[in-house]
């Protein structure tokens, strides 16, 4: 896929910006260059290749330091719906304010 100048000045102005000539013109080579390297890299056969997990797992045994899942804080719930006016099974409750 590539651009035009009138795709340029169009998605220019639907994204509010200004551009005059010379900067429509060297912002289509940009956008023509990123398609061209997006076709590139769907041109790649990657039958076969299973996913990586990390970008450095091809090259090297990665393991995630992961931290254990556990609460580092006290359950206050209790003490913060002391003080809301109306609270039910956990919940706080709240007049209505749509009909």
């Amino acid at each position: 896929m590539s651009l035009t100048l009138p795709d340029v000045k169009r998605i220019a102005h639907l994204a509010q910006l200004e551009m005059d000539e010379p900067h429509s013109a060297a912002m289509l080579d940009k956008l023509n260059g990123i398609f061209a390297l997006a076709e590139q890299m769907q041109a790649v056969d990657t039958e076969g290749v299973a996913p990586l997990s990390h970008p450095l797992a091809a090259h090297m045994e990665v393991s995630l330091r992961l931290r254990d899942d556990v609460p580092t804080e006290p359950n206050r719930r209790d003490d913060y719906q002391k003080v809301a006016p109306k609270t039910e099974d956990g919940l706080y409750l709240v007049p209505k304010v749509i009909d």
